[in-house]
Parts: C-alpha cells; sequence; structure tokens
C-alpha cells in the first residue's frame, strides 16, 4: 500500500494517489469531511480556515460506495486559488515578482529548499513546504481509518500540553478511543477542562504578543491485534515507522512511544510490564509501559504515542534575516500563519499513523479484496487465542 500527494499551498488543488486498498471497502464521505474539518478547527488558527472549507472529491477507484481495488485518485480544491491565479501560473508569460520572497524565515525549510534547488524566490520552496500539504494527508488517514474501523481498530488523538501548559494524566487514564472521543474538549482538544482554559488565555497572550505557541499530543490506537511490524529488520519495526510517520508532519520535533523518556528516570522494575495469567488461563500484562510495542512488534495492547511541535516559525513579530538579493539584514518574511496548530496537528498525526497501521495491518493480512483479509485477519487471531491460551474462542 502506498500513496503519492501533489500540490502547493496556494494553487489550484491538492491532489493524492493511493494504491493498495483492497476492493470491497464501503467509503464513508462524510466521515472524511469530518476529519478534514477537524484539522482546520482549534483556537489559535489563522485567517486561511476561514476561507478553506476542506471537502475530498474522488476521481477514480470508487464504484457505488465501494472500493474497486483500482488505485484511488483523490482532489481537494484550494478556495484561495483564485487569489493567487496570477502569481501561482504555471504560465511563461505570467511571470510577475508580486509576492515573491527573498528574506527567508528562520525555522521554516526557505533558506535550505532554496540552496537545494537553486531558487532565487523562495515562494518555490514554501508552497510545497507548507503544511497545507497535511489536508490531503488527513483525508487518505481517514481513508485507512474506514480499513481499520472494519476490523475494530480505532484511534484518536488528544491536546496533553500548550505552552508549557500540561493537561492533567488522570483525564485519559483508563479511557477508550470511543470515550476520549466524547470527552475531548472542543477548543483545544484537549480532555483536562481546567487546562484548556489556560492554555486558551496563554494563545491569546502570544498573539497579542506577535508570537507563537508549540505543545504536545497523544494518540491512542485501539484494538490492533498482537504480530504487526517484526524484529528481524530495522527498517520493520514498527515503533520505528510510527516515528518516522509523525517526524514527517511539519513542525515536529519529537516523539515518545509508551513510557517515553519518563523510561529514563526509572528503573527496569518500574518501567516494564510484567506477564501474569489471568483468572481465565490468558497471558496478560499488569500495565502498558511498552505503549503497545516491544521489539519494533505490537503486542496487543493499545499503542500510545506522543509528539512534540515547536511553535510556528511564522511570526507577526518577525525574526531577524537576510535578504539574499541585497545582503541586508531584513525582518523574515510573514506569511498568513496560526498563533497555534497543536490541535490541527494532532489531527494530522491521527492520520498518518492510521495510514502507517492499515499498511502494516494489509502487510500481516494481505489480500486483494475485503473478504480475502478477513478471512486471513480471523484465522490469526484464532492461532493467537490458542497461543495465549485463551478460552471459550469466538470470531
Amino acid at each position: 500500500m502506498r500513496f503519492l500527494t501533489a500540490g502547493e499551498s496556494h494553487g489550484p488543488a491538492l491532489v493524492g494517489i493511493i494504491e493498495g486498498i483492497p476492493a470491497g471497502l464501503a467509503i464513508n464521505e462524510d466521515f472524511i469531511n469530518e476529519q478534514l474539518s477537524r484539522r482546520q478547527g482549534g483556537y489559535g488558527r489563522g485567517g486561511r480556515m476561514s476561507i478553506e472549507k476542506d471537502r475530498i472529491k474522488f476521481l477514480s477507484g470508487i464504484r457505488f460506495g465501494l472500493t474497486t481495488g483500482s488505485p484511488l485518485a483523490l482532489l481537494i480544491e484550494n478556495k484561495d486559488w483564485p487569489n493567487w491565479e496570477k502569481v501561482m501560473s504555471q504560465q511563461p508569460r505570467d511571470r510577475t515578482h508580486e509576492r515573491s520572497i527573498t528574506t527567508p524565515r528562520p525555522g521554516h525549510a526557505d533558506l535550505a529548499g532554496g540552496i537545494k534547488y537553486q531558487h532565487e524566490d523562495l515562494r518555490n520552496v514554501l508552497e510545497r513546504a507548507s503544511a497545507r500539504e497535511t489536508a490531503i494527508r488527513v483525508a487518505i488517514g481517514a481513508l485507512s481509518s474506514l480499513l481499520l474501523g472494519h476490523f475494530a481498530i480505532y484511534t484518536t488523538s488528544f491536546v496533553i500540553a500548550i505552552g508549557g501548559i500540561k493537561a492533567s494524566r488522570k483525564f485519559s487514564k483508563g479511557l477508550s478511543t470511543a470515550e476520549i472521543k466524547k470527552k475531548r474538549g472542543s477548543m483545544l482538544y484537549c480532555l483536562d477542562g481546567k487546562a484548556e482554559n489556560l492554555m486558551v488565555e496563554e494563545i491569546d497572550r502570544a498573539k497579542n504578543e506577535g508570537d507563537t505557541l508549540g505543545g504536545v499530543f497523544e494518540i491512542h490506537v485501539e484494538g490492533l491485534p498482537s504480530g504487526l511490524g517484526s524484529h528481524v529488520h530495522w527498517d520493520r519495526r514498527l515503533d520505528n515507522i510510527l516515528a518516522g510517520a509523525l517526524m514527517s508532519i511539519p513542525a515536529i520535533k519529537g516523539v515518545e512511544v509508551g513510557l517515553g523518556f519518563e523510561a529514563a528516570a526509572r528503573r527496569g522494575s518500574k518501567a516494564h510490564d510484567e506477564l501474569l495469567l489471568n483468572e481465565k488461563g490468558k497471558i496478560c500484562r499488569t500495565s502498558n509501559h511498552a505503549g503497545g510495542l516491544e521489539g519494533g512488534i505490537s503486542n496487543g495492547e493499545t499503542i500510545v504515542l506522543r509528539a512534540t511541535m515547536k511553535p510556528i516559525p511564522t511570526l507577526v513579530k518577525s525574526l531577524s534575516s537576510v535578504d539574499l538579493q541585497t545582503r541586508s539584514l531584513n525582518p523574515a518574511a510573514v506569511e498568513r500563519s496560526d498563533t497555534c496548530a497543536v490541535p490541527a496537528a494532532s489531527v494530522v498525526g491521527e492520520a498518518v499513523v492510521s495510514w502507517e497501521i492499515a499498511k502494516a495491518f494489509l502487510q500481516k493480512f494481505s489480500g486483494d479484496s475485503l473478504s480475502e483479509v478477513e478471512e486471513a485477519y480471523w484465522n490469526y487471531q484464532n492461532n493467537v487465542r490458542e497461543y495465549l491460551g485463551e478460552n471459550n474462542v469466538e470470531n
């Protein structure tokens, strides 16, 4: 299973092509559009979100609401395109210096991308490096969530910190993904209402000062069977794959699995999940410090991931930079941006994790049609139950 995306932030559209989705999967466009709407939400977003109303459009790979096994082509129109049609024109006759950028923004891909591709106008870099590209990845991730949901595997996310203000862990402890979705707030997708109010106040202060804020979000994957990923090669380890997917999101600077960095401060006796037998004689774990992953393989527990997002480097109160043409010190270029996009990043994180989980799922339970995948999955589940000593096996 693989995908490609294309499109610029202010181009006519974002597009994606997916290959490898089995035939027979029911497509729920309303669910996909709901995820696109969530990506645009969250307190602290900028003016672009009032322009774009993202909706998915399928161009191929679906007939009568079911996938056909052919590649799926997806499209999201950029509503802001009419305002940029001349600036982003593909025609040589329309060449213009309007809205060109020669003063790179620290913390962005502007300078590094300009050097790599030898661009004089850094707009050629920022248009593709923009987080706007994540809209199509959310749509792709939502589609993979539909596949996982067919097998009762669910992914969710929530914000646990913004600008140094941390939510209490007690509000997420022991909750299922369904309970998390019901409980998280609408402002910042946080489970701790008191902390969320403080976060909103901090965002307001940063906005008034022309500054930005970062934060941390957490992702849970519930219902995943043991045995996805592998220990036999480094590039097949599922924790490696999931961490890389989260690091591919713009502005993400760190990823944790399970206890994460907290494990470094614990002794081994307090950092690992002991194995016991439950009342039915099944092997089980006493905790989930490993975050659902051991040796690069899913172990049947809920996968727990956290990602840290840096403050957005596009500031109204610009940082110092250098104009590449005049070689003079200048304030960095200012583009329309957000004060805080951590809630939006959590939705993107949920999407990229869902995609990689679905990809690993189909590697383990391959098939060209959904019925083939189902057969492989249930046969394996029966084998796992037998291996663990679980009684009363049921499909």
